[in-house]
């Protein structure tokens, strides 16, 4: 038998879907004319199963290059579309869209996979809603580069990097600034965001930057490492980067790090009793620090 669909407001059902990627051979998340991208053939997948075009809402439109072990995006299905979810006979034990999860992994290519398909909680929105988004960007200064199987992951880095002056520098960073320096401008997007955390780890060779924010504006994660390893090569001391937070236009003093490194890796929400609230705070304008 058939799981029957609900309907949840405005004739449409919202789905909550947890995704990761490989974004090697993707011109980023959002669909662009001409161009294969994540969100492009995931739509072009959930329009087929559900007969009817679709489309995601991710919370981090990643650049080209970059991947995804959790990205989470939402999607607005008709209700009277949901049924083609459902398989004729459910399997024991499946739960209401594990159906839907292993239809979708035949239809998609290898390089990006859905994880997790649930029934979204009223007021949830998968931008609007999150608290803050969690990035990795994993480099090797290793002699030989980066080992072969993780070479579309990892990005080589042929001088050796200081982490301890890295760290520093990185703790200026850490608060509510304006990032305008960091970020590739946008007509109409603000620079403001809340940089909850920027560390490294170091295991032998291999070092891993942790980034988490309430969000993060076009190209900042990669910007942010790219001055740091300025930093951690001794061509800058840690206070340079303090100095950077005063600009408001995006700086010429550093290269954003490569997109190869970068993952990512999770996405937080509020409970289901405060998404609605949250959904507000980030809609509102932001002004820059100390205006």
């Amino acid at each position: 038998m058939n799981v029957p669909a609900i309907d949840t407001g405005g004739g449409h059902v919202r789905l909550r879907l947890l995704i990761a990627y490989d974004g090697t051979d993707f011109a980023g998340w959002a669909t662009q004319a001409g161009q294969r991208t994540v969100a492009g053939v995931l739509d072009d997948a959930l329009s087929t199963i559900f007969r009817t075009p679709v489309q995601l809402r991710a919370a981090g439109r990643t650049d080209t290059g970059v991947h995804a072990t959790g990205q989470v995006a939402h999607v607005d299905v008709p209700a009277d579309a949901l049924h083609h979810a459902y398989p004729r006979t459910p399997r024991p034990g499946d739960g209401e869209f594990t159906p839907l999860v292993r239809r979708l992994a035949r239809f998609l290519p290898g390089d990006v996979r859905v994880l997790d398909i649930a029934r979204a909680a009223p007021g949830f929105d998968a931008r609007f809603s999150a608290l803050r988004r969690h990035y990795a960007y994993r480099l090797s200064t290793a002699p030989y580069g980066v080992e072969p199987q993780e070479a579309r992951y990892v990005t080589a880095w042929p001088r050796p990097l200081d982490v301890e002056a890295m760290s520093a520098g990185a703790r200026h960073l850490i608060g509510l600034h304006d990032f305008a320096a960091f970020c590739r401008h946008r007509e109409g997007a603000t620079t403001i965001r809340d940089l909850q955390r920027l560390d490294f780890t170091r295991d032998g060779h291999r070092i891993t930057a942790h980034v988490s924010a309430d969000a993060f504006c076009w190209q900042m994660v990669r910007s942010l490492i790219g001055a740091l390893l300025v930093v951690g090569e001794h061509r800058r001391e840690p206070g340079w980067i303090a100095r950077l937070l005063d600009s408001e236009h995006r700086s010429t003093e550093f290269a954003a790090a490569p997109p190869q490194g970068l993952t990512l890796v999770g996405v937080d929400y509020p409970p289901d009793d405060q998404l609605a609230a949250r959904n507000e705070v980030t809609r509102a304008v932001r002004q820059r620090p100390g205006c």
